[in-house]
């Protein structure tokens, strides 16, 4: 493994293609980075740029004090030369050349050393046996565990991981996540992971990155991020269902306008405030008489799923439409609880987990 660890990145990086503009910074220590956003938001345009694969208009990257790329001092290292380690989408394997051969595809030294080092680290992913047989051969598992021990045997300074998970099937994807996660748990430099599904990079990631459209909408701690996404687009990202607009009343009193209910507030009412969110998991049953910052149940429809129910409910307001729904996601002890005490009168928002929102 790499003698000294990564201890930051920094990459600032500009680029235009067409009408799209490439806009992100990303500056870290962290160990673990992840970022997050949809298909055509530019996140994997990002690793290629730090790779070296995708051309860059203007920016500076740099591991440490290696500068990989500098567009004032014209450098631009060629990817064989920025010990970058790149896990593409579909792996990118050989399809003719053996398991072994892949993984020693890349590798300097002897034949004899190569061989000694590539079987040491395909025994360390639970491939030996599997050196052999060609990647067509493989579950795709078994091919992404070729393709990371292929990066790993080379000492990189940087992994750079581009939805590893998106090929496989749910079971197989939670089960990859978890070894990937103890693949690397030895690694000492930084390793990113771009994805567009919030629950792997919650996983993954100590800080995140939520990009949209080519440009940095958050970044912080992860599970910050997740808990004050501070804007609507973060928190639609990281798995927010309810929003509404906002009404300031005073200080401590607002009206969610989408929803027709009044919410009071022990802390003061921030004046950049334009619309709050509310997780589905979060709601609070209420049976009997309606609580402060509650809303009515009026049940519209309910979705029932292997493993929680989702319920529906119409918001108090005259006019709605079908995104104006409210959405109550319940399961374990809480949805026993439903079933015995039958549907409840009101949910009840905590302001713990109200999102306030530009």
């Amino acid at each position: 493994m790499v003698g000294t660890a990564v201890k930051k990145l920094y990459a600032d990086i500009h680029r235009e293609i067409g009408n799209f503009e490439l806009n992100i910074t990303i500056e870290s220590e962290a160990s673990r980075i992840g970022i997050l956003g949809a298909s055509g938001s530019g996140k994997s345009m990002t690793l290629r740029s730090i790779a070296g694969i995708e051309e860059v208009d203007s920016g500076l990257i740099r591991i440490n004090d290696r500068v990989l790329f500098d567009s004032d001092k014209r450098i631009n290292l060629k990817p064989q030369k920025r010990n970058v380690g790149y896990m593409f989408q579909n792996y990118a394997l050989f399809p003719t050349m053996t398991v072994l051969k892949n993984v020693m595809a890349g590798m300097k030294g002897s034949a004899d050393d190569n061989r000694i080092k590539a079987m040491e680290m395909l025994k360390r992913f639970r491939l030996d046996g599997y050196e052999d047989r060609l990647p067509g051969e493989l579950s795709g598992g078994q091919q992404q565990r070729v393709a990371l021990a292929r990066i790993m045997v080379t000492e990189p300074e940087l992994i750079l991981l581009d939805e590893p998970f998106s090929a496989l099937d749910g079971y197989l994807r939670d089960r990859m996540q978890v070894e990937m996660l103890e693949m690397l748990k030895d690694y000492p430099g930084q390793v990113i992971m771009v994805s567009h599904s919030r629950d792997e990079l919650y996983r993954f990631s100590e800080e995140l990155f939520v990009v949209r459209k080519g440009e940095i909408l958050r970044h912080g701690e992860t599970k910050a991020v997740f808990s004050d996404p501070v804007k609507i687009e973060v928190a639609k990202m990281t798995g927010c269902k309810n929003f509404s607009d906002v009404k300031i009343l005073n200080e401590r009193t607002i009206e969610a306008t989408d929803w027709g209910i009044t919410i009071e507030l022990e802390n003061k009412v921030p004046e950049w405030l334009g619309h709050i969110g509310y997780r589905a998991h979060y709601f609070e049953p209420v049976w009997g008489e309606r609580e402060e910052n509650c809303i009515r149940f009026d049940l519209v429809r309910v979705d029932d799923l292997p493993f929680e129910k989702n319920y529906y409910i119409k918001p108090e307001k005259t006019e709605f439409r079908e995104d104006d729904l409210l959405c109550w996601f319940v399961q374990g002890e809480e949805q026993k609880r439903v079933e015995q005490k039958g549907l409840p009168d009101y949910l009840k928002l905590t302001e713990d987990n109200i999102l306030l929102l530009e």
